[in-house]
C-alpha cells in the first residue's frame, strides 16, 4: 500500500477509492457492515409505531381511524424533515461521530414508547410527539448513505449502497414481524411491569419498544471504537449547489416513486388491510372474525420482499446500469398498483388475496427501483454532488409514510391508489426520456 494513504488515527488522510493504492477495502467493508447494522436498528425505530398502532385500541386506548393514520404517518414527516438535516452531517461530523451519535438517539423514542403504552390514559398529543421522535430512525439514512459512498469506488457503488440500504430496510419487516410475537410474551421479566389484556389475552405491547435498546447502545460503542472518517469537507453553500442540477429533481421524482411507495405502504399496509378487508371493513359484521384478514399478520411481507430485492439487485445494477432497472421498476409498480386498485372496493373477504398479491409485486418492483436509483446517482452526478443528492432524494422519499397516511385519512383508498398510478406513470416516463432510452442524455 502506498504511503500516500495514512490509516493511523481516526482520519483517513490521502483516501481515494478510485485509486487502488490509496484505498483500503477492509476499512471500506468494515464501515459498511457497522453502519448497516446500525441502519437496521434505525428502520426498526422508524417503524415502531406502525407495529404498535394497530393494537392500541385492543388494550384500552380509544383512537379513531383518522388518529391511527396520523400516528403511523407522523414518523414519515419527521423522517423526511430530519433527513434534510442529516444529509449535511457527513461532511461536518464525519462517519464515526455520526453513526455513534445516531445509535444513541434511537434510545429516546424507544424508551418513550416503552412507558407510554403502559398507560392507556396517555394523551394523544404525547403519542404524536413520540411518533415524531421515531423519525430519528428514518432521518439517519440521509447521513449514513452518503457517508458510506465516500468509502467505495464507483464500480462498487451499486453493490455497496444496495447492500446497506437493502439490509437496513430489513429493519422495517423485522419490527413488523417480531412485534406481534414479542407482545405475546414476557421479556426477561419486563412483562410484569404492566401486562395488558385484549379479548382475555395478555399483551405486552411495550416489549417491541425496549428489546433493541441494549443493542443500540452496543452499536454506538462499536462505531466509536472501529469507524474512521474520510476528510470530505464542504460548507453549507457548497452543498446546496445540487439544486442547480436538473438531475437532482428528476432523480428525486424517481426515488419518491420507489422508496416513497415502499416506505409509505410499509407503514400503512396493516391499517389498509384492517379498514378494507378486516375488522373495520364495511362487510365485517356479516363475516366471522376468523374469516377476516388481520393486517398485522401480513404487514411484514411487503417490506421484507422489497428489502431483499434491494440488497440483491445491487450487483445487477453495477453490471447493466441503473437506468434500465429504474424503468423496469416504474412499469412494474404502475401495473401492480392498477391491479391493487381494482380490489379496494370488495364485496367479500376472498378478494383480499388478489389485493395482497398485487401489493407484494408492488414491493418487489419498488425494491428494484430503490437499488437502481442509488446506482444512477454516483454515475450521473459529479462526485462532490452525488452524496448530497443521495441525501436529498432520501429525505424527500422519506415523507412517504406521511403522504400516504395523510391522504388515506382524507380520501377513499381506491381514489388514492388511482392517484398513485398516475404519478408512477409520470415518473416512469421521465426515467425513460432522460436515462433509459437509446441515446438518452444522461445514461447511467
Amino acid at each position: 500500500m502506498s504511503s500516500a494513504l495514512n490509516t493511523d488515527g481516526r482520519v483517513l488522510h490521502g483516501w481515494d477509492p478510485e485509486n487502488e493504492e490509496t484505498w483500503d477495502s477492509a476499512i471500506a467493508w468494515r464501515t459498511l457492515w457497522i453502519t448497516t447494522i446500525t441502519l437496521f436498528m434505525a428502520f426498526c425505530t422508524w417503524y415502531l409505531v406502525a407495529a404498535i398502532a394497530p393494537v392500541l385500541n385492543q388494550i384500552g386506548f380509544d383512537l379513531s381511524t383518522s388518529q391511527l393514520y396520523w400516528l403511523t404517518s407522523l414518523p414519515g414527516l419527521a423522517g423526511g424533515l430530519l433527513r434534510l438535516i442529516f444529509m449535511f452531517l457527513p461532511a461536518i461530523m464525519g462517519t464515526r461521530k455520526l453513526v455513534a451519535m445516531s445509535s444513541l438517539l434511537f434510545v429516546i423514542p424507544m424508551m418513550g414508547w416503552f412507558f407510554a403504552v403502559q398507560n392507556t390514559d396517555t394523551p394523544f398529543w404525547w403519542l404524536l410527539v413520540l411518533a415524531f421522535l421515531t423519525g430519528i430512525g428514518g432521518g439517519v439514512f440521509s447521513g449514513f448513505m452518503p457517508s458510506t459512498g465516500f468509502f467505495f469506488p464507483k464500480r462498487l457503488s451499486g453493490t455497496a449502497l444496495g447492500l446497506q440500504a437493502g439490509l437496513g430496510n430489513f429493519g422495517v419487516s423485522f419490527i413488523l414481524l417480531v412485534a406481534p410475537w414479542l407482545m405475546g410474551m414476557t421479556l426477561l421479566g419486563i412483562g410484569f411491569v404492566a401486562p395488558q389484556r385484549s379479548e382475555d389475552t395478555e399483551l405486552f405491547v411495550h416489549n417491541p419498544a425496549i428489546v433493541l435498546v441494549p443493542w443500540a447502545i452496543v452499536m454506538a460503542v462499536v462505531a466509536w471504537i472501529f469507524l474512521k472518517d474520510v476528510p470530505v469537507k464542504a460548507n453549507f453553500r457548497q452543498q446546496i449547489d445540487i439544486f442547480g442540477n436538473k438531475n437532482t429533481w428528476i432523480l428525486t421524482i424517481a426515488y419518491l416513486m420507489t422508496f416513497g411507495a415502499f416506505s409509505g405502504f410499509a407503514a400503512q399496509l396493516a391499517l389498509i388491510i384492517n379498514n378494507v378487508y378486516g375488522t373495520n371493513s364495511d362487510f365485517a359484521a356479516t363475516y366471522a372474525a376468523e374469516d377476516l384478514p388481520k393486517g398485522a399478520a401480513f404487514a411484514f411481507l411487503g417490506p421484507f420482499i422489497g428489502s431483499l430485492v434491494r440488497a440483491a439487485w445491487g450487483p445487477l445494477c453495477d453490471r447493466f446500469g441503473g437506468a434500465i432497472w429504474t424503468f423496469v421498476s416504474g412499469v412494474g409498480m404502475t401495473l401492480s398498483t392498477v391491479v391493487a386498485a381494482l380490489f379496494l372496493t370488495p364485496d367479500n373477504p376472498d378478494q383480499f388475496w388478489w389485493f395482497l398479491g398485487a401489493m407484494l409485486f408492488l414491493f418487489f418492483f419498488s425494491g428494484i427501483g430503490n437499488a437502481s436509483t442509488f446506482k444512477q446517482m454516483p454515475m450521473i452526478l459529479p462526485k462532490r454532488q452525488a452524496g448530497g443528492v443521495i441525501g436529498w432524494t432520501g429525505a424527500i422519499a422519506a415523507f412517504g409514510p406521511f403522504i400516504v397516511g395523510v391522504l388515506l385519512s382524507m380520501m377513499a383508498p381506491h381514489v388514492f391508489f388511482w392517484g398513485c398510478v398516475v404519478f408512477f406513470a409520470f415518473a416512469t416516463a421521465l426515467v425513460w426520456i432522460y436515462y433509459a432510452r437509446p441515446n438518452a442524455p444522461f445514461p447511467g
